[in-house]
């Protein structure tokens, strides 16, 4: 089967649950007040400091999970933790990686909408690594250094591949605190798919260097996102902080 193909059904499966997140986008959205945010690889909850100081200006609870890393099921457990503290309803965010995060534990019933930050957004059961092999692959992946079972960016790849649109100084500090992954978390497959039943946004990164911006396209016209592209790179919600919390404001019938 060529790609077109594969596409092709790809999309035409995707299409009535891209109807009802039309339909249900059309919606007015309930005003939400409370905001969990997941990081993804090479990162931890710091990543999204730029995010939670303008989300709590605009009078919002933000939370950043500090997700560990080393399955997905326990990425999940400590989403699920963060929600559970949550006093209502809560727009989720995931960034990278941790769209596989939202997209499982997004069907938890205050979570009213997702946002994913040039983020993974597998269906139910599906094989993402499969999924992302009908693209080129990103040259950020040939950066990957292990020790044991556990993985990160080196250096070079760090600052070009996932940081390349901020100030080398600030994009080592980053480096620097970036949390290994366990390489158990790569073979994680969600059970299910928030983004089937519940309005979702995406930000798509065009100059992203760590997942293909076709595949980004891709996952979102396949949810039926209420789409945006940032030139920026995979690191938007750092370079272009008040782009990626309007998206989240939005989400929240914050507009």
């Amino acid at each position: 089967m060529d790609r077109r193909t594969f596409l092709g059904i790809l999309a035409a499966s995707g299409a009535a649950s891209s109807i009802l997140h039309r339909a249900a986008s059309a919606q007015p959205l309930p005003k939400v007040r409370n905001v969990v945010l997941v990081h993804g690889l090479f990162a931890d909850g710091s990543c999204w400091s730029e995010v939670i100081a303008r989300l709590q200006a605009k009078g919002l609870n933000a939370t950043a999970v500090q997700n560990p890393l080393t399955t997905l099921e326990a990425s999940v457990a400590a989403t699920q933790r963060a929600l559970e503290l949550q006093d209502g309803p809560t727009v989720l965010v995931g960034h990278s990686f941790a769209g596989m995060i939202v997209t499982e534990a997004g069907v938890d019933p205050k979570v009213t909408s997702l946002v994913y930050v040039a983020a993974r957004a597998p269906d139910a059961g599906e094989d993402y690594t499969a999924l992302a092999k009908r693209f080129p692959t990103p040259p950020a992946s040939a950066g990957i250094v292990w020790s044991g079972d556990y993985g990160q960016l080196n250096e070079a790849a760090f600052l070009r591949d996932f940081a390349g649109d901020l100030p080398a100084a600030k994009a080592r500090v980053l480096y620097a605190v970036q949390e290994p992954f366990e390489r158990a978390l790569l073979a994680g497959k969600t059970t299910h798919a928030a983004w089937r039943s519940k309005p979702s946004w995406y930000a798509v990164s065009t100059e992203d260097r760590t997942i293909n911006p076709d595949l980004e396209r891709f996952m979102a016209k396949r949810m039926g996102a209420t789409t945006i592209e940032v030139k920026a790179s995979h690191l938007s919600l750092i370079s272009q902080p008040d782009t990626i919390t309007k998206l989240i404001l939005d989400a929240a019938g914050q507009a």
